[in-house]
């Protein structure tokens, strides 16, 4: 499970704090709590699933444990290093920014959809949210995005090529 799930678990635990050192420790107390509860994985096709909801649940622990000083979000801005030129690469922080922007009830399932993967049926599972209730927050996310995108930037280019409708 470490190498099948922990680069998606990494990626997904890096936007929810935005802190290479904190998503890895994310990852890693993931897999120890998956470790000591693996009896309780019912079926294996939905490893992901749980080992998500895991990271969730202990990233809200981070917040129960500690008071985190507060940073203004419009100072996070993280680098593509991947990207083939500097024009992609400020369109990449713009879309971050504006996906950052969003209600965190309207980007969490945006992020579980396109960097984690995972299918409406799932996202519902995960949030523990109502399919129709799923759909209905992708669709005002992407909407959101959208308004976002083209007030800061006047294009909708990016936008339609990095999400799926």
């Amino acid at each position: 499970m470490v190498k099948a799930y922990s680069s998606d678990l990494y990626r997904f635990g890096y936007w929810l704090c935005s802190d290479h050192s904190i998503a890895d420790d994310l990852v890693q107390e993931t897999f120890l709590r998956a470790w000591k509860a693996l009896d309780k994985l019912e079926d294996e096709k939905k490893a992901k699933s749980w080992l998500i909801t895991i990271l969730r649940r202990e990233n809200a622990r981070r917040f129960e444990r500690k008071r985190f000083d507060l940073v203004d979000i419009e100072d996070m801005s993280i680098e593509d290093v991947h990207s083939p030129g500097p024009e992609q690469n400020m369109e990449q922080q713009q879309l971050h920014r504006a996906i950052l922007h969003l209600e965190s009830d309207y980007r969490e399932p945006l992020l579980l959809q396109s960097i984690g993967g995972f299918k409406t049926s799932e996202i519902a599972q995960i949030l523990k949210l109502n399919l129709n209730t799923v759909n209905t927050r992708l669709f005002r996310a992407r909407d959101k995005l959208k308004k976002l995108y083209v007030k800061n930037n006047n294009s909708l280019k990016y936008v339609k090529n990095s999400f799926k409708a």
